[in-house]
């Protein structure tokens, strides 16, 4: 049965589609409880979005091979993201204990991850999706640009890593020299 529902979210997650959410969108508001450098707090989006452009990603499961990639890439390219002003959030449906272990061993302490374990805001970005076989329920993995201003200037769904770092980096990048004009 393991193998099953692993097969059914393997075929789900690979699937690439279009995010619900389009650029233009006001990305909607939200704060819930993150880790950084293994230590708990609470994000909100209304204050990152003070400081510049956020990328929020959502991603299905701390720990699995795919999402612990897509952590060290993040994590990789968290230097020029603040140069550019800009942070980084993943967020999945895993607890605030797992994203406080997550945070330290595959974020490196170089960005959050917030707990999103109810899937308040995983629902409000249209990034939940349910594993037929098993009937569980997972964040897709999608990645938004969000605009100091609250609206979404990306949205990537594509079940690799590598396309979600380099596309929010390329739009943050665009953002930031339209900014200097």
């Amino acid at each position: 049965m393991r193998a099953i529902a692993a097969a059914a979210l393997l075929t789900l997650v690979s699937s690439a589609a279009l995010a619900a959410l389009k650029p233009g969108d006001v990305a909607p508001d939200f704060s819930l409880e993150a880790a950084l450098g293994g230590k708990a707090f609470s994000f909100s989006l209304r204050q990152a979005l003070e400081k510049g452009p956020v990328v929020l990603y959502f991603y299905p499961k701390s720990f699995t091979s795919v999402c612990t990639l897509e952590a060290h890439e993040f994590a990789e390219a968290m230097e020029e993201f603040a140069a550019m002003g800009a942070s980084v959030i993943g967020v999945s449906s895993d607890t605030i204990a797992t994203q406080r272990e997550f945070s330290t061993k595959e974020c490196r302490d170089k960005f959050s991850v917030g707990a999103d374990p109810d899937f308040k805001v995983i629902n409000a970005y249209d990034a939940a999706f349910k594993v037929p076989v098993a009937g569980a329920m997972f964040a897709n993995r999608i990645s938004y640009v969000i605009a100091p201003d609250g609206k979404i200037l990306s949205a990537v769904e594509d079940s690799g890593a590598t396309k979600h770092i380099e596309n929010a980096l390329a739009v943050v990048r665009q953002w930031r020299d339209a900014q200097r004009k």
